[in-house]
């Protein structure tokens, strides 16, 4: 049984099947179709992030204690 999956592999982003080059540096906000892909969840969002970078989010995690 095959999962559907997205990976990060150098500056290649994978959702299944389909292989483009990323947009960020560290994959946050990456769009696919009308969603947007957070690493840090390894999950989808609707609307995009409102952290500029992965340190942007490090820092409010340690702060606030979760997303």
């Amino acid at each position: 049984m095959n999962v559907w999956q997205v990976q990060m592999d150098g500056n290649q982003m994978m959702f299944g099947s389909s292989r483009r080059p990323m947009f960020s540096d560290q994959g946050c906000n990456e769009p696919f179709k009308t969603y947007f892909w957070c690493p840090r969840r390894k999950w989808f969002r609707k609307e995009p992030c409102p952290f500029g970078s992965r340190g942007e989010c490090d820092t409010y995690r340690r702060m606030c204690g979760s997303l």
